[in-house]
Protein backbone atom coordinates (compact mmCIF):
# COMPACT_ATOMS: atom_id res chain seq x y z
CA UNK A 1 0.00 0.00 0.00
CA UNK A 2 1.36 3.52 -1.21
CA UNK A 3 1.87 6.38 1.50
CA UNK A 4 -0.60 8.17 -0.28
CA UNK A 5 -3.29 5.39 -1.16
CA UNK A 6 -6.44 6.16 -1.01
CA UNK A 7 -7.12 3.07 1.20
CA UNK A 8 -4.80 5.10 3.65
CA UNK A 9 -6.29 8.67 3.25
CA UNK A 10 -9.63 6.45 4.40
CA UNK A 11 -7.63 5.23 7.27
CA UNK A 12 -6.28 8.46 8.65
CA UNK A 13 -9.45 10.51 8.23
CA UNK A 14 -11.06 7.30 10.14
CA UNK A 15 -8.33 7.22 13.05
CA UNK A 16 -8.67 11.18 12.86
CA UNK A 17 -12.36 10.90 13.82
CA UNK A 18 -12.05 8.29 16.34
CA UNK A 19 -8.99 10.27 18.09
CA UNK A 20 -11.92 13.16 18.28
CA UNK A 21 -14.40 11.20 20.06
CA UNK A 22 -12.49 10.05 22.11
CA UNK A 23 -10.57 12.99 23.20
CA UNK A 24 -13.34 14.74 23.33
CA UNK A 25 -15.91 12.59 25.43
CA UNK A 26 -14.42 9.37 26.95
CA UNK A 27 -10.84 10.12 28.79
CA UNK A 28 -11.92 11.63 31.96
CA UNK A 29 -8.09 12.76 32.79
CA UNK A 30 -8.34 16.35 34.07
CA UNK A 31 -5.13 17.18 32.89
CA UNK A 32 -6.51 17.44 29.26
CA UNK A 33 -7.81 20.63 28.33
CA UNK A 34 -11.49 20.13 26.66
CA UNK A 35 -10.13 22.65 23.90
CA UNK A 36 -8.13 20.06 22.34
CA UNK A 37 -8.06 19.43 18.33
CA UNK A 38 -6.79 16.35 16.47
CA UNK A 39 -5.24 18.50 13.55
CA UNK A 40 -4.08 15.38 11.52
CA UNK A 41 -3.44 11.81 11.38
CA UNK A 42 -0.74 9.65 9.85
CA UNK A 43 -0.92 5.89 10.04
CA UNK A 44 2.22 4.11 8.36
CA UNK A 45 0.98 1.92 5.26
CA UNK A 46 1.95 -1.33 7.95
CA UNK A 47 -0.32 -0.38 10.21
CA UNK A 48 2.12 -0.35 12.60
CA UNK A 49 2.35 3.42 13.83
CA UNK A 50 0.19 6.42 14.08
CA UNK A 51 1.06 9.87 14.50
CA UNK A 52 -1.09 12.51 15.70
CA UNK A 53 -1.07 16.53 15.95
CA UNK A 54 -2.76 17.75 18.31
CA UNK A 55 -3.68 21.52 19.04
CA UNK A 56 -4.73 22.56 22.75
CA UNK A 57 -5.92 26.08 22.84
CA UNK A 58 -3.58 27.36 26.08
CA UNK A 59 -0.59 28.44 27.37
CA UNK A 60 2.70 25.92 27.58
CA UNK A 61 1.21 24.48 30.74
CA UNK A 62 -1.83 23.37 29.49
CA UNK A 63 -0.12 22.37 26.19
CA UNK A 64 2.21 20.58 28.41
CA UNK A 65 -0.25 19.11 31.03
CA UNK A 66 -2.35 17.71 28.14
CA UNK A 67 0.41 15.77 26.32
CA UNK A 68 1.39 14.54 29.50
CA UNK A 69 -2.52 13.43 30.30
CA UNK A 70 -2.64 11.92 26.66
CA UNK A 71 0.46 10.03 26.73
CA UNK A 72 -1.09 7.87 30.03
CA UNK A 73 -4.23 7.37 28.45
CA UNK A 74 -2.44 6.10 25.04
CA UNK A 75 -3.74 2.54 26.37
CA UNK A 76 -7.09 3.43 26.43
CA UNK A 77 -7.40 5.37 23.43
CA UNK A 78 -5.68 2.19 21.45
CA UNK A 79 -8.30 -0.14 22.79
CA UNK A 80 -10.53 2.25 21.87
CA UNK A 81 -9.66 2.44 18.29
CA UNK A 82 -9.49 -0.99 17.71
CA UNK A 83 -12.89 -1.87 18.97
CA UNK A 84 -14.41 1.27 16.77
CA UNK A 85 -12.28 0.34 13.57
CA UNK A 86 -11.69 -2.79 12.80
CA UNK A 87 -7.82 -2.92 11.56
CA UNK A 88 -5.35 -5.54 10.69
CA UNK A 89 -3.04 -4.09 13.17
CA UNK A 90 -3.86 -1.25 15.33
CA UNK A 91 -1.47 1.45 15.53
CA UNK A 92 0.85 2.95 18.24
CA UNK A 93 0.02 6.01 18.64
CA UNK A 94 2.87 8.93 19.17
CA UNK A 95 1.07 12.29 19.95
CA UNK A 96 2.79 15.42 18.71
CA UNK A 97 2.09 18.98 19.82
CA UNK A 98 1.20 20.64 16.46
CA UNK A 99 1.78 24.85 16.91
CA UNK A 100 0.85 25.65 13.71
CA UNK A 101 -2.10 27.39 14.93
CA UNK A 102 -0.68 29.46 16.99
CA UNK A 103 2.16 30.19 14.81
CA UNK A 104 -0.74 31.33 12.08
CA UNK A 105 -1.97 33.77 14.88
CA UNK A 106 0.99 35.14 15.67
CA UNK A 107 2.12 35.89 12.33
CA UNK A 108 -1.53 36.92 11.90
CA UNK A 109 -0.61 39.52 14.83
CA UNK A 110 2.45 40.87 12.82
CA UNK A 111 0.96 41.80 9.64
CA UNK A 112 -1.75 44.06 11.37
CA UNK A 113 1.08 45.65 12.92
CA UNK A 114 3.29 45.89 9.99
CA UNK A 115 0.26 47.93 8.17
CA UNK A 116 -0.90 49.89 10.78
CA UNK A 117 2.62 51.65 10.27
Amino acid sequence: MRKNSLKNTRINGEVQKVLADVIRGEIKDPRISSLTSVVAVEVSPDLKTCKAWISVLGDEKVQEDTLAGLKSAEGFIKNRVAKTINLRNTPEITFIMDQSIAYGVSMSKKIDEVTKI
